[in-house]
């Protein structure tokens, strides 16, 4: 896959030559990229096969979204001993939509700037890993391009390694593995109102400073908009536009072509990003707690998904 390759490719020029200075403002555009590829994406998404996918796809999202932060915050709790702020930053990044989501609750739940570093570190590194594993596993798995896309987009964490692990498997796997992974950050809303309640609640015995700043990082409908993912907005927007005849085929297949272009260019900037020093400030005990419970919603995830899709 042309997606993989440049992700590969970008890994290895940051960590031998690095990005020069010159370049470094244009590479870090590349989750502009992403995003404008996913709006764009929405032209090739009929609006029919989503509606008709629509209940079994909620019911898949909500269910492993759900299982997974309680399954992140039990492990925390009571298997690896972790903080109990740092464990919720990995259970949002892991259950909706990775470092987005970390950053989201972080200001709902009093973690300092060193938790969410360990969390971003921690999930961008499973980033790296699964975008290369899964479509390794899509033939040894034995699924169709849309149940492993359905698959990798309920259990990768972030939106642009669930992409191209979709797309480097067929265009098909890729469409399902955005729309799935899309569906998971309508959700942030919900993780993040729940998580300020939880740690408010927590707090109502405190005393001075602990619950002035709780008050302070209190729930807030504009923190939540300026951190909410707004181009999953713009690609529900055009999969509606494109099932008019407002958009012709021919505008379709120029549509396709520049969400194609914009993951290219996406994807080449995501490897410049990845930088292995960064990664190696991460500690083992969240990356244990990560791995145990990625391979144990990976597990309950493929059946599920075989269960409601089939192969």
């Amino acid at each position: 896959s042309a997606l993989v390759v440049a992700v590969a490719l970008g890994i290895v020029v940051a960590n031998t030559v690095g990005v020069p200075d010159v370049l470094a403002a244009g590479a870090r555009t590349h989750k502009l990229w992403l995003e404008a590829g996913i709006v764009l994406m929405g032209a090739r998404v009929s609006l029919s096969t989503l509606l008709d996918a629509g209940p079994q796809l909620a019911v898949l999202v909500v269910g492993v979204v759900l299982a997974t932060v309680l399954l992140v915050e039990a492990l925390s709790a009571f298997v690896f001993d972790v903080q109990s702020e740092l464990g919720s930053l990995l259970a949002a990044g892991a259950s909706v939509c990775g470092v987005s989501a970390a950053v989201g609750v972080a200001g709902s739940i009093r973690a300092d700037e060193e938790q969410l570093a360990y969390a971003a570190g921690t999930i961008l590194l499973f980033d790296v890993v699964t975008l290369f594993v899964y479509p390794a596993l899509a033939g040894p798995l034995g699924l169709s391009d849309r149940a492993f896309g359905v698959w990798a987009g309920l259990t990768m964490f972030s939106t642009g390694p669930v992409t191209a692990a979709g797309f480097a498997v067929s265009d098909l796997a890729g469409r399902w593995a955005t729309v799935t992974k899309l569906t998971r950050n309508l959700l942030l809303g919900v993780l993040v109102g729940a998580y300020s309640i939880r740690y408010a609640n927590a707090a109502d015995g405190d005393d001075g400073d602990d619950a002035d700043r709780s008050r302070a990082n209190a729930f807030s409908v504009r923190e939540l908009w300026r951190t909410f993912p707004k181009f999953v907005l713009g690609f529900f927007a055009v999969v509606l536009l494109a099932s008019t005849p407002l958009v012709s085929d021919a505008a379709r297949a120029q549509l396709t072509h520049g969400y194609r272009w914009s993951f290219l260019l996406a994807f080449a900037g995501l490897g410049l990003s990845v930088e292995f020093d960064d990664l190696r400030s991460t500690g083992l005990t969240p990356i244990a707690l990560l791995l145990t419970a990625l391979v144990t919603t990976c597990v309950v995830a493929l059946f599920a998904v075989r269960a409601l899709l089939g192969t």
